[in-house]
C-alpha cells in the first residue's frame, strides 16, 4: 500500500481518494473601507473554505452576509437561516437569499462582530455554511446555516452588507482553504 503526498492535492490514498488537504491561510485583509472585502484566486480543488471575523464593524446597521462565487460573487439563490441568543432570549430568525446573512439583532453601528464561518462543498457546485459569531457590544451570541449552488468552481469569497452601501471601518478578515 503506497500514498502520495502532493502539497498541491494533500494526500491521497490508493484508489484516489483525497482524505486531508494542504490548510492554506489566505492574507487578512483591513475591513476600514469600501462597501465590501474580496478575497478571490481560490484554488478548483478546494473543498473547505474558512472565514473569520475580528472585530469588524461598518458604518451603519445593515445585516452583513458572505457571498461565495464562481467568476464574480453569486447573489441570490442562498437558502440561509440566522438566528442569535442573549441570555435566554431568542432573537429573530432571519432567513436571506441573497448570501449567507448575520443576523444584526441588538447591533448598533459601532457592533464589533467576531466569529469563524465554515463552507463545505457537499458535491459539484453545492456548498453549505455553519456560521457562529457574536456582536461583542450587544453581547449576543449568534449562529446560522444554509446552502447554495454556484454556477462553477468556487474562486472567491465576499463580505459586505445586504444594503450594500455601509461602508467597513473596523477590524480585519481573513480566510483559509483546503
Amino acid at each position: 500500500m503506497s500514498m502520495i503526498i502532493d502539497g498541491t492535492n494533500g494526500l491521497t490514498y490508493p484508489g484516489g481518494q483525497l482524505e486531508v488537504g494542504p490548510l492554506t491561510a489566505g492574507t487578512a485583509q483591513a475591513s476600514t473601507s469600501g462597501t465590501s472585502i474580496d478575497f478571490t484566486g481560490i484554488p478548483s480543488w478546494v473543498k473547505r473554505v474558512f472565514v473569520m471575523l475580528n472585530g469588524v464593524s461598518t458604518s451603519g446597521t445593515s445585516v452583513f452576509q458572505i457571498q461565495l462565487g464562481s467568476g464574480s460573487p453569486t447573489t441570490s439563490g442562498y437558502n440561509s437561516i440566522g438566528t442569535g441568543i442573549t441570555g435566554t432570549t431568542l432573537s429573530t430568525v432571519t432567513n436571506n437569499t441573497t448570501g449567507f446573512g448575520l443576523v444584526n439583532e441588538g447591533g448598533t453601528a459601532a457592533s464589533l462582530r467576531v466569529g469563524l464561518f465554515i463552507f463545505t462543498n457537499i458535491s459539484g457546485n453545492i456548498w453549505a455554511a455553519s456560521f457562529q459569531y457574536a456582536l461583542t457590544d450587544a453581547n449576543r451570541s449568534l449562529w446560522g446555516a444554509g446552502n447554495v449552488t454556484l454556477s462553477g468552481a468556487l474562486d472567491r469569497v465576499r463580505l459586505t452588507t445586504v444594503n450594500g452601501t455601509d461602508t467597513f471601518d473596523a477590524g480585519s478578515i481573513n480566510i483559509m482553504y483546503e
